[in-house]
């Protein structure tokens, strides 16, 4: 049995080293899970892009409580092999080809390891200076890749500020907005405002209007059609508000799209932004999935007109090679944000928020703690520059095109609507001679155009071997490939091709056998 002096310093770590934050221990198990990794990016195409799994699989294969005793990293990257990866959608394969791309690269990961390393809370300047000011430049040097105009960057009188998601910037300029128009007509008129959106603007909208308290029938969306691409239609959207006004309705707030979640409709800023300003509306563009290929001069000619906007966003983390997650928003007003969303408890009260000197992100967001998300996107940036970075993004284009000649050298499919960046909308073409039945009297289809793609495109995703997803415009469905992976090359392009075909092929052919008998 040791001194009273031996166990006092075992006890305050002088025999042991911390479990919890050994140097050693940390570089040791740090290069087991690196390798781990890479060894998972280099054997990426031998696992099925959609997970095969069935629901509830995981809670069969894990204990039914928390261990005791500590366990090994090598038993526990054991088990990650064994019972995680087979449940795991692989967005990373070079043959995802749905949704959106979450897109990661070397300098994203790497990023996220410092960031996650550090371990910092930046809520305010005083809580760790660089990742507020690495932030604010970084914003700034992304805005101007972009061309955005100067008031919307710190360089004017704007300003740019990360966040998670899509959804929190949406929210975070509707409660500026909103609080902007019932700071005029009082708070007790916020049963009359409303906000305006089309048909085909992401749901994330609509939930951040019930969170903000606009009244559900004050939620407008504006209609679109195929002829039009799905774009929004400026006459009708000032039709509408005419409307409203009339009403005594207070509009305030407009949310147009670049790149639409179905099918990657642009809406025309210009018009839209004119019409909006006659009734003083926040203008916010979410360009989520579509902003990141506005750095190559070709492509900035559909932000043309974010000038008339108010706010501006982007997902560096779906096409820009930076891991989830990582919003980049810019305002032009960033007093409208801290004005809603500002808090000043007397323990976050410190000298550099009090000369004014500096940002303080806590209140350009939800959310009091925030991560040190500018470091991934400063090493995206450094890593590769802006000449590379245009060079992946044209490449992702290019397979895109290549991808659509396949589908219209095919007379049995078709393309929906015109390719603006890297998604094709295509589908099995409606005319296909389909099996009949005669029903009181008429003869009809025994399936539906519809029907038929979506067996596609549960046959090629079922198989492992690719990954695609859906929407339904206008009445349609229609097959979406998303080109944007990082390890994405034109040999996977022609086997996701030839996959498609072949199913294809076996859909059709049983068709047509059932369709002579």
């Amino acid at each position: 049995m040791g001194s009273l002096g031996d166990n006092l310093s075992r006890m305050a770590g002088g025999d042991t080293n911390n479990p919890l934050l050994d140097p050693e221990e940390f570089r040791r198990q740090g290069h087991m899970v690196v390798d781990f990794i890479a060894d998972y990016y280099k054997n990426i195409e031998k696992h099925p892009v959609m997970s095969q799994v069935e629901p509830g699989y995981l809670k069969t294969r894990l204990p039914t409580s928390a261990p005791f005793y500590p366990e090994s990293i090598e038993t526990i990257l054991s088990d990650i092999e064994n019972h995680i990866v087979p449940g795991i959608t692989h967005w990373q394969s070079p043959n995802y080809f749905g949704y959106f791309p979450s897109s990661g690269s070397i300098a994203g990961f790497l990023g996220e390891m410092l960031a996650t390393g550090f371990n910092v809370v930046g809520f305010n300047w005083m809580s760790s200076p660089a990742a507020t000011e690495l932030e604010s430049i970084v914003m700034d040097w992304l805005g101007e890749m972009l061309k955005l105009p100067k008031s919307f960057l710190f360089s004017g009188n704007g300003g740019g500020v990360l966040q998670g998601t899509t959804c929190e910037a949406i929210l975070c300029t509707l409660v500026a907005a909103r609080d902007r128009a019932l700071r005029i007509i009082g708070n007790n008129n916020i049963g009359k405002l409303v906000v305006y959106c089309s048909d085909q603007t992401h749901c994330a909208f609509k939930k951040a209007s019930q969170i903000a308290g606009i009244h559900p029938n004050n939620f407008r969306v504006i209609p679109t059609t195929l002829s039009s691409s799905f774009s929004m239609c400026p006459k009708i959207l000032q039709k509408t508000i005419i409307d409203d006004v009339e009403a005594k309705l207070v509009p305030i707030f407009l949310l147009a799209t670049i790149g639409t979640t179905s099918t990657s409709a642009v809406d025309p800023l210009i018009p839209l932004c004119k019409v909006a300003k006659k009734y003083e509306m926040w203008v916010h563009v979410d360009a989520a999935y579509a902003g990141s290929i506005c750095i190559c001069p070709e492509f900035r000619h559909f932000i043309n007109g974010v000038e008339g906007a108010n706010s501006f966003s982007l997902n560096a983390h779906k096409w820009f090679f930076t891991t989830l997650d990582c919003c980049c928003l810019w305002v032009k007003d960033p007093a409208a944000l801290t004005q809603s969303l500002s808090t000043d408890p007397e323990y976050l009260k410190n000298k550099a928020t009090e000369s004014k000197q500096v940002v303080d992100y806590k209140d350009w967001q939800l959310a009091l703690s925030r991560r040190f998300r500018s470091l991934k996107l400063w090493l995206v940036l450094r890593s590769y520059g802006v000449e590379k970075l245009r060079g992946f993004l044209r490449s992702h284009v290019k397979m895109a095109k290549l991808f659509q000649e396949f589908v219209m050298g095919d007379e049995r499919f078709e393309i929906v609507v015109p390719i603006n960046f890297a998604t094709v909308c295509f589908r099995i073409k409606s005319d296909i001679p389909l099996n009949t039945e005669r029903m009181n009297g008429m003869i009809r289809p025994m399936v539906s155009i519809n029907e038929i793609n979506s067996k596609l495109m549960d046959s090629v995703n079922n198989s492992g071997r690719i990954y695609m997803t859906h929407s339904i415009v206008g009445g349609i469905f229609l097959l979406r490939f998303a080109v944007g992976a990082s390890l994405t090359e034109d040999k996977h392009i022609v086997e996701a091709w030839n996959v498609i075909k072949q199913h294809a092929d076996v859909i059709l052919n049983n068709m047509m056998n059932n369709h002579n008998q």
